[in-house]
């Protein structure tokens, strides 16, 4: 009897514990309705000065740079939106470079082509929507960001026009809470876009043993990195665009961490599809608030371009001193892909970028086509004794 009421009473503590935990409020919805004080809103927009409707920016020329944004004190930036003309195709969204610069430091936390920071890969134009980020619509040329980006001591937004081209109209939101001060612990964003041209192994491109035996990688020399820096802080999210010149599968390649300065990763993937929430290489839009493929090819394989996203928001990847973040090119960097990434993470302080890409590294490659793989098909048939009735698996 004594057994069955100490049980009893068990069930009783761990039932109301549940209940407790299942009624406790929070979440974004809970925190919306509390009252505030000492916050007031700020935008700083592109809104005619004349009370007119020419609601944006006069012409940006090549080369020119504009401060869009000058804030002083103390604040949180919770909302961007912008609209450039002419639209991609016309204008490259990736020779656009945002700069986001914090606290006073003559160094930007945030340096990215626009397109690509907002979910818009190469120089094309398509809906993307994910939680912190969005572009669209209309065709993905009205690019918004919720994120939350804390300044101390006044923050700068500046834009770089790259092009060769001038910017006719540049429309834009930045919107941001004053504050007397910022609450505890509020790390400073920080946003880097890289890009490589990978290269294969000498070997050659080995991918899924067919043109020669696979080899180990467990420490991840040779891996793209898509994040790197020092401090202390957490990672949340990246945008990885790639473009396969190969129908071959791109994405064997696994994820791997070194946190706090490891000389091997303690996380470790199991394929880029995996990393990114999917499975068994998709080749499907499909779109989530924290990962997606808003963009995928459509040629032969996965020949071509496609763009995923992942969204660290309820599992950040956390570091105390230092965090390097890398992903192979196949299994152990054995692909060539046209790789480019932009990361988003907080830390304790604002802090100074790696190099940024140039116009020249950034440049999108060109399609691989039908005539290209002809070609192909000459050489290997000349490789093979231009035997007049070779077929093509031989």
């Amino acid at each position: 009897m004594k057994l069955v009421k100490i049980k009893f009473t068990f069930f009783i503590l761990f039932a109301l514990t549940l209940s407790a935990s299942a009624q406790e409020p929070g979440g974004e919805m809970f925190d919306l309705a509390k009252i505030k004080s000492g916050i007031k809103n700020q935008r700083i927009s592109s809104t005619d000065p004349t009370g007119g409707n020419r609601d944006h920016l006069e012409p940006f020329k090549p080369g020119e740079k504009r401060t869009i944004a000058t804030i002083e004190g103390t604040g949180i930036i919770n909302h961007i939106w912008i609209t450039i003309a002419p639209p991609p195709g016309e204008l490259s969204r990736n020779d656009i470079i945002l700069r986001m610069y914090w606290d006073g430091n003559d160094y930007p936390s945030v340096e990215s082509p626009i397109g690509p920071f907002f979910g818009q890969g190469w120089d094309e134009r398509y809906n993307y929507a994910s939680f912190p980020l969005s572009a669209g619509p209309e065709n993905g040329t009205g690019m918004s960001s919720y994120f939350v980006m804390p300044f101390e001591k006044g923050a700068r937004i500046e834009i770089e026009n790259q092009t060769d081209k001038t910017i006719n109209a540049f429309y834009f939101y930045v919107d941001y809470f004053e504050m007397g001060s910022l609450p505890e612990n509020m790390g400073r964003f920080h946003a880097w876009y890289n890009h490589n041209l990978t290269p294969a192994l000498p070997e050659g491109e080995t991918e899924w043993a067919l043109t020669g035996a696979q080899r180990p990688n467990k420490g991840g020399e040779q891996n793209y990195v898509f994040v790197e820096t020092k401090g202390k802080g957490h990672f949340v999210g990246v945008n990885y665009y790639v473009h396969s010149p190969t129908p071959m599968w791109y994405g064997e390649g696994d994820d791997m961490w070194f946190i706090d300065g490891e000389k091997t990763p303690s996380l470790i993937g199991t394929g880029t599809e995996d990393f990114f929430n999917t499975s068994w290489c998709p080749k499907e839009p499909f779109s989530h608030p924290y990962f997606g493929y808003p963009r995928v090819n459509n040629d032969i394989g996965w020949l071509g371009r496609t763009h995923v996203y992942r969204f660290f928001i309820n599992d950040p990847i956390f570091f105390e001193r230092e965090v390097k973040g890398t992903i192979e090119h196949g299994h152990n960097n054995n692909l060539t892909l046209d790789l480019a990434t932009v990361a988003y993470w907080y830390q304790d302080e604002a802090a100074k970028l790696p190099a940024a890409p140039s116009k020249a590294q950034r440049k999108p490659k060109p399609f691989i086509n039908h005539m290209d793989m002809h070609r192909w098909r000459d050489a290997w048939r000349k490789a093979k004794g231009n035997d007049p009735r070779l077929w093509g698996n031989e």
